[in-house]
């Protein structure tokens, strides 16, 4: 496109992301999630990719419209559910669906127990999501092929169709553990090939641990001593090595259980001074089972 005078009219990309408000979502996510550079990097790739579809959109080069439907595996707390409501701001911002809101399902408001209970259902679930984003957790539990008379392809069935003709005005978004989402897309190749996007969500260091526990410490108004500190990371080893760790849910798990130890320490000394009501002390760590002997690595265990 030519500007008066002869001289081609230039494009600012970055004002325009500016504008947008994209970027400030993506601080928030910065902010919110430790680590996951991988994922967020991702996120930005697949925001400047929109930004571009945009623009060409306004320059008269039209093109196939993107399909947006994505898959997010991983395993428990690592940011699926975070990263899926920014992802929805993201596409709201840049016109792509009406508006934020993420509806979360799980295979219980999708799949019936009798014949011609499922379709009904997953409909309303989908007439619920339109607009925005249909997050589906543990999507692999749709589809039961052990249980001949599971109703759950009816509803895969019914998701793709809609996945196709309402990708206008629906993003569905699949989650749920790496190895059982790829059995699951292997055995609904229609599905798998609905999907543009596949990001895997990577499991936290133990130095991303501490750091979302103090994170976690600090928005609550508490902090941790010196030997709380060193017996947080030492908590920390031993849990992750445990069946059931679910990255962050466990350390807010471990945090949770950290305050109430140290109310009952408080409780228990009865005469305190104001500032005992914001530390956590070692002992309040220690305590955990995790520690014992009967708390092995065969147990999953607070």
């Amino acid at each position: 496109m030519m500007a008066e005078g002869g001289a081609e009219q230039r494009i600012d990309i970055r004002s325009i992301f500016a504008a947008s408000g994209v970027g400030e979502v993506l601080e928030r996510l910065d902010a919110e999630l430790v680590g996951l550079t991988p994922v967020k990097e991702r996120i930005r790739e697949i925001a400047a990719l929109l930004i571009v579809e945009r623009l060409r959109g306004q320059h008269g080069l039209q093109a196939p419209k993107l399909s947006l439907h994505m898959s997010f595996t991983g395993d428990p707390g690592t940011g699926k559910t975070t990263v899926a409501m920014r992802m929805a701001e993201i596409l709201q911002k840049l016109g792509y669906i009406r508006n934020a809101k993420v509806v979360t399902v799980t295979r219980d408001d999708l799949v019936g127990q009798f014949i011609g209970h499922t379709a009904p259902k997953t409909k309303e679930a989908l007439k619920r999501a339109i607009g925005g984003v249909l997050f589906i957790d543990e999507a692999y539990y749709l589809h039961r092929p052990e249980n001949e008379r599971d109703y759950g392809q009816e509803a895969i069935e019914i998701l793709m169709q809609c996945m196709e003709n309402q990708r206008d005005d629906l993003v569905v978004l699949l989650a749920g553990y790496r190895d059982r989402m790829g059995r699951f897309f292997a055995s609904n190749p229609g599905l798998r090939s609905r999907i543009a996007h596949h990001i895997d969500f990577p499991n936290y260091s133990i130095d991303e641990l501490v750091e979302i526990a103090h994170l976690m410490v600090r928005e609550s108004n508490y902090r941790l001593s010196s030997e709380a500190q060193v017996a947080l990371r030492r908590y920390l080893e031993r849990r992750k090595a445990q069946p059931g760790f679910a990255n962050g849910r466990s350390v807010r798990n471990a945090i949770e259980r950290a305050r109430l130890r140290q109310a009952q320490r408080l409780w228990r000394q009865g005469e305190i001074a104001p500032d005992d009501l914001a530390v956590i002390e070692a002992s309040d760590i220690l305590a955990s089972r995790v520690f014992s002997q009967n708390g092995g690595c065969n147990k999953s265990i607070p």
